[in-house]
């Protein structure tokens, strides 16, 4: 009996390691596929599990994995995916992600994708419908995944486009696909504004090539990642300007990968179509130094009106008190009409009297010392300002703006900030930007240009070679005190991360500051400036008759005052005459 129990438990251990070896494969593939998980996790972290699809062998792995899932049974979220971007996509079926909603797809673009392939379904296939929703780091498991222990991985610069990746070997899984782009192509499109991008043919090879700190920055990608580089002419052939207006619309619209420019940024809600920041930067006004003060109203600008009625003060002080020392008559004529006291305060000589008392005397030094102070001070001031005349005060208001001689030429698109800031229509003169750009070229000092800090920086370098500085950067004038320089991109593009990469990289070891401070000389190098000195001629130094313009009408009115007096003194005596010789007669 004994023997007879032990031989049933013995069949009936044996019968049923043989059903599950026979009857449930299950165990097997999902040992083989946790094993494949674990390896992704030190491949590359996630932190995130995203199921897609109705119950398959991935979610009894979900619960084996200490990793928190999100569990989309129907394929597709109702909600903004707002979790961490360190996420492994599984997808239980070939179309079991559905996914709609637009910025989850935009976040989740390049994570990796993990999907169960059931049936006769080619990996080519798959791959070439992930493609065209440029979604690229794919790889696709079968069932039988226990047996061959292979993997498929989508492979994009390649004939093949996909690969079978052995898990015995140890090769990748997912690779950077975009970091040997294989010469693909990159679609750009410059707007040729100086210094940041100008063309130019290469006497060498004969080729067009694009040189600047934002033009290097593109080239230099495009060598980096082994791609080519493809002007898209023909959109400008279509009727429009190479503006950063339209490349920037065109980017959004899917027409350019990358524009070589900066983007319209301020009119954007999001950054889904341009860079991270390249720059931070203000947008201010580039202002003419402000004018000298003209010769002719330098002599009138040294006198203040309050200075002249002490002067009259001090003189009609003076002249009571000669007046009253030699103890004579006083009246409003003899004060004002002091002859002594006029010259001496003119620092002239003047008639000393005779006999005169020791406080008259004490008058007369004080009055000596007191015009020789007011004539050396006035002489010096009139000295320092002929030689170096004072400017106009500056503008901190574009209050100021307005009421200056000043028009503001912009480019239109800053039209309708200038309106917001009670900037005036007839203050302003909007032109398109390739006019815009050139104008603010020849730096004319009648209009003042708005430019960005960055730029201003090539401008202040040509300033260098002048014999003096014609415009200054206003910080008090901004139309935006933090833009933000980036470049436009299209939405979905599926490389954005190492062209971030490769633009901060640059900026982090200064090679942009290098590239923007040389761009003036790249710019007289290709013959688009030149050394010129925008100054004008400066008027001759020396002293001309109209500049004496409100001394001769000083000396007219003085003159003309001392003609009437002569002729009222003349004309007293020839009426007493007059009425003395009636009284003889009568």
């Amino acid at each position: 009996m004994v023997w007879l129990i032990f031989t049933l438990l013995c069949i009936g251990n044996l019968s049923a390691q043989f059903l599950d070896i026979t009857g449930n494969p299950e165990p097997e593939l999902e040992q083989r596929l946790f094993r494949l998980l674990e390896r992704l996790q030190k491949e590359k972290l996630f932190d995130t599990l995203l199921l897609y699809g109705e119950d398959c062998v991935f979610h009894s792995l979900s619960r084996r994995l200490q990793v928190p899932t999100v569990l989309v049974s129907s394929g597709s979220t109702n909600f903004e995916w707002n979790f961490s971007s360190l996420t492994l996509i599984l997808s239980c079926d070939f179309q079991a992600e559905r996914e709609e909603s637009y910025r989850t797809l935009i976040k989740l673009q390049m994570n990796r994708r993990l999907i169960l392939l059931r049936g006769d379904i080619q990996p080519e296939s798959v791959c070439d419908f992930y493609s065209k929703k440029e979604q690229y780091n794919i790889a696709m498991v079968r069932d039988n995944l226990d047996q061959f222990g292979v993997v498929y991985s989508c492979r994009l610069f390649q004939d093949l486009n996909y690969e079978k990746v052995n898990l015995l070997e140890g090769n990748p899984i997912f690779i950077e696909q975009f970091r040997n782009m294989q010469g693909a192509k990159i679609r750009t499109l410059s707007d040729l504004t100086a210094p940041r991008c100008m063309l130019y043919r290469d006497p060498k090879s004969g080729e067009e090539k694009y040189v600047g700190f934002v033009a290097n920055l593109i080239n230099h990608f495009v060598e980096k990642v082994n791609a080519t580089m493809d002007m898209q002419e023909h959109l400008v052939e279509a009727g429009k300007e190479m503006s950063l207006v339209n490349i920037t619309n065109w980017a959004s619209q899917d027409l350019l990968d990358i524009g070589m420019t900066w983007a319209l940024t301020y009119k954007k809600k999001s950054f889904d179509t341009i860079s991270y920041p390249y720059f931070l930067s203000s947008y201010c006004l580039m202002v003419p130094l402000p004018d000298e003060m003209p010769l002719m109203q330098i002599y009138m600008a040294i006198v203040d009106p309050i200075v002249l009625i002490v002067f009259l003060l001090i003189f009609c002080i003076f002249s009571v008190m000669q007046i009253y020392l030699q103890k004579k008559s006083l009246s409003l004529s003899s004060v004002l009409m002091n002859d002594i006291c006029m010259r001496g305060l003119l620092a002239q000589s003047f008639p000393f009297p005779r006999f005169s008392s020791r406080k008259l005397k004490l008058i007369f030094t004080i009055l000596c010392f007191y015009s020789v102070i007011t004539t050396t001070m006035y002489i010096a001031y009139l000295q320092a300002f002929l030689y170096t005349p004072p400017v106009d005060p500056y503008m901190t208001s574009f209050t100021d703006l307005q009421k200056s001689r000043y028009t503001a030429a912009i480019p239109f698109y800053d039209e309708e900030i200038l309106e917001a800031l009670n900037i005036s229509k007839d203050k302003m003169l909007v032109l398109d930007p390739k006019r815009f750009e050139h104008l603010r070229g020849t730096f004319n000092d009648n209009f003042v240009y708005p430019v960005t800090e960055v730029h201003w920086m090539t401008f202040n370098e040509q300033q260098n070679t002048f014999g003096n500085p014609l415009f200054y950067y206003s910080r008090a004038l901004c139309l935006n005190y933090l833009d933000i320089l980036s470049f436009p991109i299209r939405r979905h593009l599926p490389y954005r991360d190492l062209f971030e990469e490769h633009m901060l990289r640059q900026k982090e070891f200064g090679l942009t500051n290098h590239l923007i401070d040389r761009g003036f000389l790249d710019m007289w190098k290709l013959n688009l400036t030149s050394p010129k000195d925008f100054i004008r001629p400066l008027p001759n130094d020396s002293i001309e008759v109209h500049n004496l313009y409100y001394i001769f009408g000083m000396y007219i009115a003085g003159m003309g005052a001392a003609l009437c007096c002569f002729i009222v003194e003349i004309w007293s005596p020839l009426s007493c005459f007059r009425r003395l010789k009636l009284r003889i007669q009568n």
